[in-house]
C-alpha cells in the first residue's frame, strides 16, 4: 500500500472502512479500478470490520423488508428508505455469497460469516479491491479540501501536498475531529455535532454487585424521564447494565442522555413477558408451600439474582414460600417489575464505536448520497448522520451508502468520459 499519490486522481475516497471499500468496489464495476484511489489516515484499513462482534464481524441483520429495516434506525429512519429499496441486507447477503462468503443467522437476527472470522470479510473485500486494481494508501491523513474549477476538488494532505480529484467521495467515519468538522462548515455543509450513541450504563448497586457474567433473556428498560423504552436480553457487567436491552435503549435515547449531563434513572423489568406478574407470584408461592423462597427460584431468574432481591425486599431467605404475607409479595413484585437503578456515567461498547451526528441528511441527495450543496462531493458511512441499533444495523447502512455512493460516481465518470 505505499504507492505514490498522483497529481490527478478521478475518483478519491477518503476512508478504508466498510463504506468507503464498498463505494470503491462499486465504482470499480463500470470505471477502470487504477482510476479509483483509496486513502486511509491510519496504519490498516477496514479497522471496524476486523473488530466487530469480537472479531466475528456482524456483518448485517436478518431484516429483508425495507420499511422494517429502516425502523431500526433512530437517525435516518425516514431517510434510509428509499436508499434500502435499492441496497438492502438481502443485497449485501447476496453480495458475499456471489463471492464465495456464506453468512448465517442468529436467533436474534445477526448475521455473520459461517467461519466466524472477521478476516472472511476482510479478505473478501482485499482480494476484490486488488482485483480490480482499485489503489489503497495507508497514512494519509486529508487535512483539507475545497471545490476546484469544473466541479473537482483540490485535497490538501498532511504530509503529501495538494492533489486534484475529479470526484470525491467522503467515508472518513464518525465526525469526531473538530478539523474535519470546520472543513466542512467551509464549504457549505451543516454538521450535527457527534456524540456516542451507542454505550453501556455505569451502575453502583447492591443489586448488581458481584453478578457479572449473568444473562437475563428479556427485560424491559425504561427511561421514564424522556419516556424511551427497549427490550431484549440484559447482560450484568462488573461496571453495571450492558446486553442488546441497554445498548438499543443508549442509541434511541443518545440525544436525551447528552443533553442531561449527569446521572440519571433507569426502570428495568425484569419479566416483561409475565402477565398479571401479581397473581403468577401468587399463584407461585402457592404452589411451593415449605420450599424456602432461596431455593425455590421463580420466572427461570439467576439465582444470585434472586438473592439479591431477596435481600433488597428484607425477606429472609429461609422463609418458605407459604408464610410470605402481602406486603412481602408486594415488595417482591415492585423489585420484579419496577428496579430503578442510578446510572452513574456511560461506557463506550467496544466492539461498536458508533456515534450520532454528521453531515446532515438534508444536505446529501438520497439516491447518489451526493452533495446538494457542492456537486462531485459525496458522503457515505458515519460521515453522515445515520446510525443504528446493535445488532449489524450500522455496518448495512455502510454497505447500503457506500453502493449507492460509488455507483453514482462510476455513473458520473461514465458520463465524462462516453
Amino acid at each position: 500500500m505505499a504507492h505514490l499519490l498522483p497529481h490527478n486522481i478521478p475518483i478519491l475516497i477518503v476512508g478504508g472502512g466498510a463504506s468507503g471499500y464498498f463505494a470503491a468496489l462499486h465504482a470499480a464495476e463500470s470505471v477502470p479500478g487504477h482510476q479509483i484511489h483509496i486513502v486511509e489516515k491510519g496504519s490498516q484499513v477496514l479497522t471496524k470490520v476486523r473488530i466487530s462482534g469480537g472479531g466475528r464481524c456482524n456483518v448485517t441483520h436478518a431484516c429483508f423488508e425495507p420499511r422494517e429495516l429502516a425502523s431500526h434506525y433512530p437517525r435516518g429512519q425516514k431517510e434510509l428508505l428509499g436508499p434500502f429499496h435499492q441496497w438492502q441486507s438481502s443485497d449485501t447477503v447476496s453480495w458475499f455469497m456471489d463471492r464465495g462468503i456464506a453468512l448465517k443467522t442468529e436467533p436474534d437476527g445477526r448475521m455473520f460469516p459461517i467461519t466466524d472470522l472477521s478476516s472472511t470479510i476482510v479478505d473478501c473485500l482485499e482480494n476484490e479491491a486488488r482485483s480490480k486494481g482499485i489503489v489503497v494508501h495507508t497514512q494519509k491523513e486529508v487535512v483539507n479540501l475545497w471545490p476546484a474549477d469544473s466541479g473537482h476538488w483540490q485535497v490538501q494532505f498532511k504530509d503529501d501536498g495538494t492533489i486534484r480529484a475529479h470526484q470525491c467521495l467522503w467515508a472518513g467515519g464518525g465526525m469526531q475531529s473538530r478539523q474535519v468538522i470546520r472543513m466542512m462548515e467551509a464549504i457549505g455543509h451543516q454538521v450535527i455535532p457527534p456524540i456516542p450513541s451507542l454505550f453501556t450504563f455505569q451502575v453502583n448497586d447492591r443489586l448488581i454487585e458481584g453478578l457479572q457474567g449473568l444473562s437475563i433473556e428479556d427485560v424491559s428498560s425504561h427511561l421514564p424521564w424522556c419516556d424511551i423504552r427497549s427490550h431484549g436480553p440484559l447482560l450484568l457487567t462488573h461496571w453495571g447494565l450492558s446486553g442488546p436491552a441497554i445498548l438499543k435503549l443508549s442509541s434511541w435515547a443518545a440525544r436525551e442522555i447528552h443533553d442531561r449531563e449527569g446521572p440519571f434513572h433507569c426502570h428495568i423489568h425484569w419479566i416483561p413477558w409475565v402477565h398479571q406478574p401479581s397473581e403468577n407470584l401468587k399463584h407461585y408461592a402457592g404452589t411451593h408451600g415449605k420450599k424456602h423462597v432461596s431455593n425455590a427460584v421463580p420466572f427461570k431468574l439467576p439465582k444470585r439474582l434472586w438473592h439479591r432481591m431477596l435481600e433488597r425486599c428484607k425477606v429472609p431467605a429461609n422463609t418458605p414460600w407459604n408464610q410470605l404475607g402481602p406486603r412481602m409479595l408486594e415488595a417482591l413484585v415492585d423489585c420484579l417489575t419496577h428496579t430503578v437503578f442510578k446510572v452513574d456515567g456511560k461506557s463506550r461498547h467496544k466492539e461498536e464505536f458508533v456515534t450520532c451526528g454528521g453531515i446532515d441528511l438534508r444536505d446529501v441527495q438520497p439516491k447518489t448520497m451526493e452533495s446538494r450543496q457542492t456537486p462531485g462531493l459525496y458522503f457515505a458511512g458515519e460521515a453522515l448522520n445515520v446510525d443504528a441499533e446493535t445488532g449489524g444495523f450500522n455496518f448495512q447502512a455502510a454497505w447500503t451508502t457506500g453502493h449507492l455512493a460509488g455507483s453514482a460516481l462510476a455513473r458520473r465518470w461514465l458520463a465524462e468520459h462516453p
